[in-house]
């Protein structure tokens, strides 16, 4: 008999394997996709997620055969870890807290990581910050049968520029391609909302659904306000519009919150930002829309543009979306230091895997398969999950990567735009100034925060305990934060990473 041990999702095509696996479709939701679930393990078995769209992580157990099954989406969008203890038993689910109070848990921070998240600012790759507890990645299933662990690799993201279309051919095709897909990703009977931003992917996201209502986050610093910009866009598309804005106590009240949730550190300051925003949007809807996907497929960051003059050094150096601090500054700041534990080792597979494409490509791929995984997608589902919200990504889909993949770059970026195609689908119910919009990103005012003593108390202790003196050499960190109060404000980044892991360490070795 298959039991389902764990699941988080949301299966799109949900009417279509009802009809062909013989499920009746009048089913409650949890119940059609557990179903759907066991019976596509039973017709297809480590293929089934080649039959799926959607969002999707679980866990099945075989017990006629003593046999564990997990899989997990193709880009990610769901976590998923697994724990070998010391007598040989399989400890997985989608959250790591699940695993840690089970027998056999033996809790041990990973030390290594720390080094990789001082540069990226979040946790990438299989390792986590718990000594072996690891991510099944994206793309991937494991089968632990007779005491062996299996895992392997079920898809890759794969690039074949077709250069035989115009740039009104995508953005058809683009365009198309989502009106198809949008009718599955909720149910008739559902009610959703959807995020808005003042950027393209989220207006375009909100102008093809079915939403009467948008919701924002914004803030009383005008020059990282993008409400004002989003509450036009809500205007012109005839849909209520509400803000959450967000006050600098608030941010730094909520942080041991997010941390806990998040069950990993993640020194991406726009997750507290989100998190207030899931919170106030939970307060009217359990089921919102969000525009994540369409930057890493599609050539959104300003950065791609500088792809082509990278060349082949982006092997050397380029490890995602983020950069922060180079080995040299590491070296200074951390006790434990190993000069083999280097974030490019990371994306070296990724390098290989498209050797011989364009600097672009490998760009986006490194960010599709690292970043979104370690940061976007983590975020988006840890925090709207801590604040009862569901959240489902129409522009995340294999449908809609399948046409990125094919896609040659001059159509993703240039020297005046990203999302260039993107942009072109969009302002087929957007109007151009909208669709065109420079990107501005999820900026938030933390970097001016930071530096005002009304609300980084809970900063200037960390940076000088004991528990930070086991980590970090106190006055090399306490140096950059001064260097910051000065004037440095790039240092910021840095000073947010170093807090958020020890207000995470904190919440998972001191308090717990």
């Amino acid at each position: 008999m298959i039991n389902i041990c764990d699941y988080r999702g949301h299966i799109r095509n949900w009417r279509g394997l009802c009809y062909e696996l013989g499920i009746d479709n009048t089913l409650s939701r949890e119940e059609r996709e557990k179903a759907i679930i066991v019976k596509a393990y039973e017709k297809w078995g480590r293929e089934m997620a080649d039959h799926f769209y959607g969002m999707f992580a679980f866990a099945l157990y075989d017990s006629d055969k003593d046999k564990y099954f997990c899989l997990r989406d193709q880009f990610g969008t769901k976590p998923f870890y697994y724990y070998i203890t010391s007598d040989n038993r399989l400890l997985c689910g989608t959250n790591i807290s699940k695993i840690i109070d089970q027998d056999g848990f033996v809790k041990e921070l990973n030390v290594d990581m720390l080094q990789i998240y001082m540069t990226l600012t979040y946790v990438a790759g299989e390792d986590t910050f718990f000594k072996g507890v690891m991510k099944l990645m994206p793309g991937h299933w494991l089968e632990f049968e007779n005491g062996k662990l299996t895992v392997e690799r079920y898809w890759t993201p794969t690039f074949k520029p077709d250069e035989s279309k115009s740039l009104e051919d995508w953005a058809d095709e683009i365009h198309t391609t989502l009106t198809n897909i949008f009718p599955e990703v909720k149910d008739d009977d559902e009610v959703a909302e959807s995020f808005l931003s003042g950027g393209v992917d989220s207006s375009y996201v909100l102008a093809m659904s079915d939403a009467k209502r948008a919701d924002s986050c914004g803030y009383d610093e005008e020059r990282f306000d993008e409400s004002r910009v989003a509450a036009k866009t809500a205007e012109l598309l005839n849909v209520e519009h509400s803000v959450a804005n967000i006050q600098p106590k608030d941010f730094f009240d909520i942080v041991p919150f997010v941390m806990y949730n998040m069950e990993q550190p993640l020194g991406d300051a726009s997750a507290i930002v989100f998190t207030l925003g899931c919170k106030a949007t939970a307060e009217h809807t359990k089921l919102c829309y969000s525009g994540e996907g369409a930057d890493e497929f599609f050539g959104g960051y300003n950065m791609y543009r500088n792809a082509e003059r990278y060349g082949d050094n982006l092997k050397t150096f380029y490890v995602g979306n983020t950069n922060i601090m180079k080995e040299e500054e590491k070296q200074k700041i951390l006790k434990h230091y190993d000069p083999n534990v280097l974030p490019i080792n990371l994306v070296k597979y990724i390098y290989d895997e498209t050797e011989g494409l364009d600097p672009l490509t490998k760009m986006s791929d490194v960010d599709i398969q690292i970043w979104l995984e370690g940061d976007i997608y983590l975020n988006v589902d840890k925090m709207s999950t801590a604040c009862g919200l569901e959240i489902r990504m129409p522009l995340t889909d294999r449908r809609i990567f399948d046409i990125a993949s094919r896609m040659p770059s001059k159509y993703k970026v240039n020297e005046e735009q990203n999302k260039v195609a993107f942009r072109t689908a969009a302002a087929k119910v957007l109007p151009e100034e909208i669709a065109f919009r420079k990107k501005l990103g999820f900026i938030v005012p933390v970097r001016i925060w930071l530096a005002d003593e009304r609300y980084n108390a809970d900063v200037r202790d960390k940076f000088n305990s004991d528990m930070a003196a086991q980590f970090f050499n106190i006055d090399e960190i306490n140096a950059i934060y001064k260097d910051y109060i000065g004037g440095n404000s790039d240092n910021w980044r840095k000073v947010w990473t170093i807090y958020t892991f020890l207000v995470w360490y904190e919440e998972y070795f001191v308090k717990r």
